[in-house]
């Protein structure tokens, strides 16, 4: 064989292939890997070929994201950025100290706060009056499920006690019916659509700006969730599409088309052209995203039985299904007919079931297809269904940062649901018994797009670094190369890249070394490890 161009010495290297899990060396020629072994793929070193010694460090494929919104977080970096704080002092700190270095900024925009930060989960548009009177102000959530408005936002918007909550959301209000500040679901959508749209060239740097963070964690290729606009948020598709033509675009990147739930059939053949047309070199479109149903904090989450109230008692209230179960079977049946992949967000285990059953629909009409749905989030997924993932062939992508105990489950989530449904979140090790095929991702900018600390939630089911030794539903914890796998295997089969995932020669060279072999750490070490390089094609994106 011809010399390699870069060459992997001294493992430990983790391949991900069942019949040979570790290696010690590895050697890539143009974007491929062109062998794995030991001492004897050092015959391949030639005069010209890049060296990289191991010793102490591991070598695994490239971990990819299977649900994010990468254009959405990379901007959000650029404007008012809620996301690693949690106190509501701080928040109006940052927001007035935003608002007075943009004094240009027609409209203060920005997100990622936490609901645990406010009584209720309900922050009040009083409390941004207090920093920023006179300028319309609207912050997403860190869900992105609802938004905080102040009160000249409101008016600018029409709202007013009058005003009717929209079909597929809720103003929340205070005594006299006046809109509190607190938008959930699509009542966000009746400000969002005030605020001026962004640019083509900012959500270009946003892709940027993320694809370098991305990178430095070690992710090589994503799967964006949501290509469309949405609750005012900017369509990213062209923003993609740019960056492949123009060679920015280093990541792989699988696009899931938004599914309008306020139309019908009558849209597939638009997602048909919009398929053909957002498809070049390392970005392609060929996945629709429907988005089933909310999330539990806000009682939008479908579930099978009502939500109960703070006495414990059960309410008139069982979630909202954003697309009528009998209507969605058909759709799916026929997306999937063109080979469409869907990519469900199903958080509720109404919503998960009614995922299923429309999955279940295609595979009877169309027979099994290959087109590899997954259902996101998985919240809450009742027993019974958990055996009929690896019967439909169905993925579960799951979030596992969110498998953890921290104040919005504790406190905003639990007691809603009750005992016999709370212990039924998050069933990774439940989906992974049964014979599911699971593929992971982050959600970001929802929480923090960092596999190294979702794989570690996946194993420990506690948050990193916290002081609260309590394990959530231990029985759903899973072994340290499941999570991995999740992250990489896993993933590569959700966006059809089968020749990545897994170190193996004729495999993409999208590689990731960690500064330990976390393998050989203890299982709450795990996020303490970090990424020295990251390659996508045997190119270097990070690190060096």
């Amino acid at each position: 064989m011809p010399h390699a161009d870069l060459v992997f010495t001294k493992g430990p290297v983790l391949t991900m292939d069942p019949a040979r899990t570790r290696a010690s060396s590895l050697a890539v020629s143009g974007e491929r890997i062109t062998a794995v072994g030991h001492d004897e793929v050092r015959e391949l070193i030639g005069p010209g070929t890049e060296v990289v010694d191991l010793t102490g460090k591991l070598l695994l494929p490239g971990f990819q994201d299977a649900h994010v919104h990468a254009v959405g977080g990379g901007s959000e970096l650029a404007e008012c950025d809620l996301a690693e704080i949690v106190d509501a002092g701080a928040y109006l700190e940052r927001i007035r100290s935003y608002a007075d270095t943009h004094p240009e900024r027609e409209w203060i925009t920005g997100g990622g706060w936490s609901m645990e930060s406010f009584a209720g989960g309900l922050p009040t548009r009083q409390l941004l009056d207090s920093v920023v009177p006179d300028r319309p102000v609207l912050l997403a959530n860190r869900d992105h499920h609802g938004a905080w408005a102040n009160t000249r936002a409101l008016e600018l918007a029409g709202l007013s006690a009058a005003t009717p909550d929209p079909a597929d959301g809720r103003i929340e209000r205070e005594a006299d019916g006046f809109p509190s500040g607190m938008l959930q679901e699509g009542a966000t959508a009746l400000v969002s659509r005030l605020v001026p749209p962004s640019t083509p060239e900012d959500r270009l740097a946003g892709l940027l700006r993320a694809q370098k963070l991305l990178h430095s964690l070690g992710v090589t290729g994503w799967q964006d969730a949501l290509l469309g606009r949405f609750n005012g948020m900017a369509d990213p598709s062209e923003a993609y599409l740019t960056a492949a033509r123009d060679g920015s675009l280093t990541a792989r990147v699988s696009g899931a088309l938004w599914w309008d739930r306020e139309r019908g059939a009558e849209q597939i053949p638009e997602l048909v052209d919009r398929r053909e047309e957002l498809t070049f070199g390392r970005f392609r479109a060929g996945s629709v995203k429907i988005m089933q149903d909310g999330i539990a904090e806000n009682f939008t989450a479908a579930l099978t039985a009502p939500y109960l109230d703070a006495c414990g008692c059960a309410t008139a209230n069982s979630g909202l299904s954003f697309v009528d179960p009998q209507a969605l079977r058909g759709h799916v049946t026929a997306l999937d007919a063109l080979d469409f992949q869907v990519h469900f967000h199903a958080l509720g285990d109404r919503a998960v079931r009614e995922a299923l059953d429309a999955i279940e629909a295609a595979v009877a009409a169309n027979g099994r297809r290959g087109n590899r749905h997954h259902l996101a989030h998985l919240q809450v997924v009742h027993p019974d269904d958990l055996p009929r993932f690896a019967a439909l062939g169905a993925i579960a992508n799951i979030q596992p940062l969110w498998a953890a105990h921290e104040p919005q489950m504790d406190e905003l989530t639990i007691p809603f649901l009750g005992p016999e449904r709370a212990a039924w979140q998050y069933p990774f090790g439940g989906l992974l018994r049964s014979g599911a095929t699971l593929a992971a991702g982050s959600d970001w900018p929802v929480s923090s797009p960092d596999p190294l600390a979702g794989i570690h939630v996946a194993v420990n089911r506690r948050e990193p670094g916290t002081d609260d030794d309590r394990v959530f539903l231990p029985e759903q914890r899973i072994d340290l190369l499941s999570a991995i796998a999740a992250y990489t295997a896993g993933t590569a089969h959700v966006n059809r890249l089968d020749d990545a995932g897994s170190l193996l020669p004729g495999h993409l060279a999208d590689l990731v070394v960690l500064d330990r072999d976390i393998l050989a750490a203890p299982p709450e070490e795990i996020a303490e490890a970090r990424v020295e390089r990251t390659y996508v094609g045997g190119e270097l994106v990070h690190g060096g």
